[in-house]
């Protein structure tokens, strides 16, 4: 047999009350923002302002020099070799173009010193190449660090275009050697060297950040990258020079040749071999190339970060 219980008559209190927990809309939500605000609580994930992420950033520049670092040095922790990798991967790559552009197809016809012009292009190349590939897997290939820890996104791609730079100036040392193996004097222009990387370092971080939030929607974008930049290395005249192979004999119309050398891969590439190889003169340089390497570095670096920052909040959701 079962009883069935009459609720108990609502009491003043909770008639009082009831009314305000059923309160909804525009009032509600205000009372709710200026309790939170006067409490100094936030919305949990909330994109900062771009000084304030720019200031969360420069706090984290030790974890970004430890996590580049580390990265770098785990890169080869699993081969015989280990670390010599860093240096004999692009000098192989270096190798077997030279063997199929220099040898098999003659494109070092009319390059003195092609054996350094070569090996300068690859090293620089590869610079540029591996930093925009570690940038396009930042996020999705890191997305329990992302999900797990509270920090500015941006780290990571910064991370990872510091670890190639890191890499570049282990490959450096061994380009000095081949330099002077043959018969490339040092030369007070070297120094120029130092200036190029720090602007192509900006410009490969710049893409990185792009290609970073564009990875971490569109997942497929990794195994596409690989092609794109193949394509890029190929119009940025690092087994050939642009200005034989653009030139009056060519039969290209001269434009061609001019948009060839605007391209910041071009740019970047001929500003190292201008500083590192003294047969590779200043007539070989697209006009105004300084002002380029500044203006790409630029563009890409400041606008790749506010790109990258502008969807800080929905890195590692859904």
């Amino acid at each position: 047999m079962s009883q069935v219980l009459d609720p108990p008559p609502p009491t003043r209190a909770s008639t009082q009350a009831g009314p305000r927990t059923s309160e909804s809309g525009p009032a509600a939500e205000t009372d709710l923002a200026a309790l939170a605000a006067r409490h100094g609580l936030t919305v949990s994930g909330a994109r900062p302002s771009l000084p304030q992420y720019v200031r969360d950033l420069w706090a984290r520049r030790h974890f970004i020099g430890a996590f580049s670092t580390a990265k770098l040095t785990a890169q080869y922790s699993q081969a015989k070799l280990g670390q010599v990798w860093q240096v004999m991967t692009p000098l192989l790559n270096a190798a077997v173009y030279y063997f199929i552009f220099g040898m098999l197809m003659n494109t070092s016809r009319g390059v003195e010193d092609f054996v350094p012009f070569l090996v300068t292009g690859v090293f620089v190349w590869t610079f540029t190449q591996s930093s925009i590939m570690a940038g396009t897997r930042a996020i999705s290939g890191n997305l329990g660090l992302v999900r797990a820890l509270h920090f500015p996104r941006a780290a990571l791609p910064v991370s990872f275009c510091l670890q190639q730079l890191q890499q570049l100036l282990f490959s450096m040392a061994a380009l000095l050697v081949i330099l002077l193996a043959f018969g490339v004097p040092p030369a007070p222009s070297w120094v120029l060297a130092l200036p190029a990387l720090v602007l192509q370092f900006l410009f490969n971080t710049g893409v990185a950040m792009v290609m970073a939030r564009v990875g971490s929607k569109i997942p497929d974008m990794a195994q596409l990258m690989p092609f794109l930049l193949r394509t890029w290395m190929y119009a940025s005249g690092v087994m050939f020079s642009i200005e034989h192979m653009t030139g009056p004999d060519s039969g290209l119309p001269s434009w061609v040749g001019t948009a060839l050398q605007l391209n910041p891969a071009v740019v970047y590439i001929d500003l190292m071999r201008f500083a590192l190889i003294d047969t590779f003169g200043s007539s070989q340089l697209p006009p105004h190339v300084w002002a380029l390497a500044v203006g790409w570095a630029l563009v890409a670096g400041i606008g790749g970060f506010i790109y990258f920052w502008k969807a800080e909040e929905t890195y590692g959701r859904g």
